[in-house]
């Protein structure tokens, strides 16, 4: 016999959605959950929009411990929480809900994840160019909102659906056709443009066409940190995260931009969800299950 003891979870944890696609966040957290000898498990739930008020109340009624939340429930959830934080107030949506005390909560881990891997970027000396307005791209521009980045421009190929968020913001909008012409030291893709599928040999930037960015300040161009213009061409942030280099990074970095990749915010915003509901972070293993599902690394 095992010396090993069962596995018996007294705390359940999920991902609600509808449809719910495949999603690796079961695997992300109960790879946590399993390593940190956490009695929890992670499951995954699809609930129409019909009955999103109706599953809140039994996750009160049944004492769900926390949820991942995805399309389409993001904005419709908030009404139905009792408090939600500054950065899911600011993004108009929530992907988490945790328990703070008696109060079920909600918050948006997905601007935290797109902000750890640019925590030593000083972005209120940049100015920065959002590709794509969809419900990541609001968290993306919640980010950059809050770190107070100098300049944000935002485009879109349908040349409309980024005017409302630049609106919200207080962004500068660009024709699609204009994009090039920006010159930002940051550009994000938060558009589906690489993703795998359809889309894998796509990318929504030429950086051939780019523009001169800008050295983020004096400071940083004598310390020879440069994100842009003279000394430096700046970074490309791509929120794809499969496959791990798209075409928008492959062609930033032969353009000679640092490149931060889709897996980043995705690890960061299920770690940022981790430590809400548990205090804990994720451990290394959980990163290391989630490469090897999604590249075989």
């Amino acid at each position: 016999m095992s010396d090993i003891p069962p596995f018996l979870p007294s705390q359940l944890y999920g991902v609600i959605g509808w449809p719910l696609a495949q999603s690796l966040s079961p695997l992300l957290h109960n790879s946590g959950f399993q390593a940190l000898g956490i009695p929890a498990v992670y499951l995954r739930w699809e609930v129409p929009p019909e009955r999103l008020a109706a599953f809140v109340d039994s996750v009160r009624l049944l004492g769900i411990r926390g949820c991942s939340v995805t399309i389409p429930h993001k904005m419709a959830l908030l009404p139905l929480l009792d408090r939600v934080s500054e950065q899911a107030e600011l993004a108009g949506a929530a992907n988490t809900v945790y328990w703070d005390g008696e109060d079920l909560c909600g918050e948006n881990t997905d601007v935290s994840g797109f902000l750890a891997p640019l925590a030593a970027v000083p972005l209120e000396n940049m100015d920065a160019l959002l590709l794509g307005a969809g419900g990541a791209a609001h968290a993306v521009a919640a980010g950059l909102r809050l770190r107070r980045c100098r300049k944000v421009f935002a485009a879109t190929p349908s040349n409309r659906r980024h005017l409302s968020l630049a609106e919200r913001f207080g962004f500068t909008p660009v024709p699609w056709e204009q994009r090039h012409d920006v010159p930002a030291s940051l550009i994000i893709n938060a558009t589906p443009l690489g993703m795998r599928g359809k889309y894998e040999e796509e990318s929504p930037y030429d950086f051939s066409l780019a523009a001169p960015g800008h050295v983020a300040s004096a400071t940083d161009a004598a310390a020879g940190n440069t994100y842009g213009g003279d000394g430096g061409a700046g970074l490309a942030y791509d929120i794809v995260y499969n496959p791990l280099e798209t075409r928008f990074l492959r062609e930033a970095r032969q353009a000679g931009r640092r490149c931060v990749t889709g897996l980043e915010m995705f690890f960061g915003q299920g770690d940022a969800q981790f430590r809400l509901w548990t205090g804990r972070p994720l451990p290394a293993t959980s990163r290391q299950d989630l490469e090897a599902a999604l590249y075989g690394i």
